[in-house]
């Protein structure tokens, strides 16, 4: 049973809340998804409709009582600010959470808010334990815990640190005031792979991945696939209460590099924030202090309580980092060809509105799919990447890419090629990824 039907998403031009919406539009249970934010979607979007606001109380509150939202999930933290926009993401962080909260606060219909929140909550240090472990939530659970004090709360090393523990304490003090709203807290680890772009995904697209002398830091992680599953998972069912979200193991940055097949090698100074700061930007890196932070002791997750509600991870960590290393491989593969959309709003209004769109079935996949198109979309009669592989390369590549991606080397193969053993895989994986967009929630 679907436990929730009429859904608001945050954030909806970036990847977490597009991919998001796109998950949730193809669940027929769900009524309406809304989206809001500043700047237009970067996903192609078929009945999610997108509303240009900035986060404040005044606008939110009336869109949620209008469209009678009963779920709303938060995908806007900015954990890793860069050294220079600290400042931006705190306006983000802290005081878009608390005016998006108290918007909630004035919603009748709401009856459950999803929050994105991240594993910088606990801090890096040397002290701790291997995995950290979710403490009880200080607003009661739902289940027969009470709710109480807060528990001792790390010392805020970073400042996205203090943002995170700032962001969580307006959510305790919103489920407090409404006890009977279902208060869900995903702590995600580092996401990788898609369309993710972080500081640790920075670092490991470099020829040679750089660390800090005398340090092998441990790392959580979580593939984006995952991440967005996640979010899905708990906007589909009642779990109040707070979750980390990581694929299981945890794997040193000396582990990584290998799997990605590239060189750890310590060449970051192991004391002075700033002069790292200096080289890894000359190394074109994005930095964020917690990264520096990070890059000498790391952390890893206990992951048992949402496994425990029964979520099932698609990739472990080791996992995660070998399919990072298969997109690009895939990248190379495929070419590097951006996508063409772009959001247009008479375009949009006129394919969900206009009585001249044809609403037979099977029509609108047909057009977002390119119906009509070359089917060798690889190029016909050229030699491309993708023939320079080895049949047994292509056998261990085929199952890290995704449907769009089988779809495009499967006509390529039954153009040319022609090779059994690389058609049945690929026919194969195109079910299975059929299967799973098809399946039903819960």
């Amino acid at each position: 049973m679907l436990d929730a039907r009429r859904i608001l998403i945050t954030g909806l031009s970036s990847s977490w809340g597009g991919q998001l919406a796109q998950e949730l539009e193809r669940d027929p249970q769900v009524e309406a998804v809304v989206g809001v934010d500043l700047q237009e979607p970067r996903h192609r979007l078929q009945r999610t409709e997108f509303v240009r606001t900035a986060i404040e109380s005044e606008p939110l509150a009336r869109i949620l009582s209008a469209a009678a939202i009963d779920t709303v999930i938060d995908t806007r933290l900015t954990p890793d600010p860069p050294l220079g926009g600290l400042g931006a993401a705190r306006e983000v962080n802290v005081a878009g959470t608390r005016r998006l909260l108290d918007a909630c606060a004035q919603a009748a219909t709401l009856r459950k808010l999803v929050f994105r929140s991240s594993d910088r909550r606990y801090g890096s240090g040397p002290g701790q334990p291997a995995f950290l472990v979710e403490e009880p939530p200080p607003w009661g659970d739902g289940r027969g815990s009470e709710a109480g004090a807060e528990p001792g709360e790390p010392a805020a090393g970073t400042a996205a640190q203090a943002d995170v523990l700032a962001a969580e304490r307006a959510l305790a003090q919103l489920a407090r005031a409404r006890p009977q709203l279902t208060v869900t807290v995903l702590r995600f680890a580092t996401v990788i792979g898609g369309e993710q772009r972080g500081g640790l995904v920075s670092l490991l697209e470099l020829p040679v991945v750089p660390g800090i002398v005398g340090f092998d830091p441990r790392w959580a992680l979580v593939h984006e696939r995952d991440a967005i599953a996640a979010l899905a998972h708990c906007v589909r069912r009642r779990l109040p209460g707070i979750y980390n979200v990581a694929g299981d193991g945890v794997l040193v940055l000396s582990e990584i590099a290998s799997l990605l097949g590239k060189p750890l090698v310590p060449l970051l100074p192991a004391w002075g924030a700033i002069a790292t700061a200096r080289l890894l930007r000359a190394l074109s890196v994005p930095v964020a202090l917690e990264l520096l932070v990070e890059l000498r002791h790391g952390r890893g997750l206990d992951n048992r309580r949402l496994k425990a509600t029964g979520f099932q991870y698609r990739y472990t960590g080791r996992e995660a980092v070998l399919a990072l290393g298969a997109q690009r491989r895939a990248r190379r593969l495929l070419g590097a060809t951006p996508d063409d959309y772009r959001y247009r709003p008479e375009v949009e209004e006129f394919l969900r509105r206009s009585p001249s769109v044809s609403r037979l079935p099977g029509r609108a996949e047909e057009r977002e799919a390119g119906a009509g198109a070359p089917s060798d979309a690889l190029g016909e009669g050229a030699e491309t990447p993708y023939d320079t592989l080895s049949e047994n390369e292509l056998l261990g590549l085929i199952p890290s890419l995704d449907a769009q991606a089988l779809a495009l080397l499967h006509a390529h193969e039954a153009t040319h090629r022609r090779r059994e053993r690389l058609l049945w895989l690929l026919e194969h994986q195109l079910r299975l990824r059929g299967r799973s967009a098809a399946a039903p929630p819960g």
